[in-house]
């Protein structure tokens, strides 16, 4: 390739990964947001995030064709290809997580329509902040092509887990003691859901900057809450959902 013709091939690469941190800015902030709308009962910042998921999924769809197009065009190999291969993956699992932060926030709007459960948010929020921090964390990682940061994530993806247990256990106890916060409880656990498979996602980002880093597979499973003596590992809840009555018609989970 001549001069001009490597100059544009860098520029369409630094473009896809511009993008690319540009959607992952956008995909934290919904998270983020989410979190906040839950933890302050606010209707309108909830409206907002669901609003905005369009977005996430524009710039998904804009991410995936121009990698493709790169891949057509100028036939990347080695650390190129790994990088444009990279951006799609990345964009799949920002879109992922843009739509889980949506689903929380259409909760949001249930939630505030009740009876305020300070308690039971406060350890929405406590986990949120933990996901938050990974998914912020893990993002830096990809702009910075950090390898231990990104490591750092992965090795941790058990403490999410253990969140949404002790947060499953307490909603539990709420349940039994007092039907009345059952359709409430319910919402929140679909919450505490949501925020745990972001927690995955941002797992995925962590080995998907691995494999562009280094051109290896990560080894080894990933690390997983371990019960404790006599515990099983607590299973997803099957708890009827709330009466059409009390949710919109379009809050099933993406």
């Amino acid at each position: 390739m001549n001069q001009h013709t490597v100059k544009a091939y860098g520029d369409e690469l630094n473009q896809l990964t511009a993008e690319v941190v540009r959607m992952g800015g956008l995909a934290e902030a919904q998270v983020a947001d989410a979190i906040e709308s839950v933890a302050r009962r606010d209707v309108a910042l909830a409206r907002a995030v669901v609003e905005r998921d369009n977005r996430l999924d524009a710039l998904h769809r804009d991410i995936e064709k121009k990698s493709i197009r790169l891949i057509a065009l100028r036939q990347p190999v080695a650390s190129d290809l790994r990088r444009t291969l990279g951006a799609m993956k990345l964009a799949s699992d920002l879109e992922r997580t843009g739509d889980l932060a949506k689903n929380i926030a259409k909760r949001a709007l249930i939630l505030a329509e009740g009876e305020p459960m300070q308690v039971l948010t406060r350890s929405i929020e406590r986990m949120g902040r933990l996901v938050s921090t990974r998914l912020r964390d893990v993002l830096d990682a990809y702009t910075a092509s950090e390898l231990e940061r990104a490591l750092s994530v992965w090795s941790t993806d058990d403490e999410v887990d253990e969140h949404y247990n002790a947060l499953f256990r307490e909603l539990l106890t709420y349940m039994m003691g007092d039907p009345r916060t059952i359709t409430a409880c319910t919402h929140l656990l679909f919450m505490a859901k949501n925020l745990e498979r972001i927690g995955d996602h941002a797992t995925n980002i962590a080995e998907t900057v691995h494999y562009e880093i280094t051109g290896e597979e990560m080894l080894g499973e990933r690390p997983k809450a371990v019960p404790g003596p006599g515990e099983e590992q607590t299973p997803t809840p099957h708890i009827s959902t709330p009466s059409p009555s009390s949710a919109p018609s379009d809050l099933t989970d993406d």
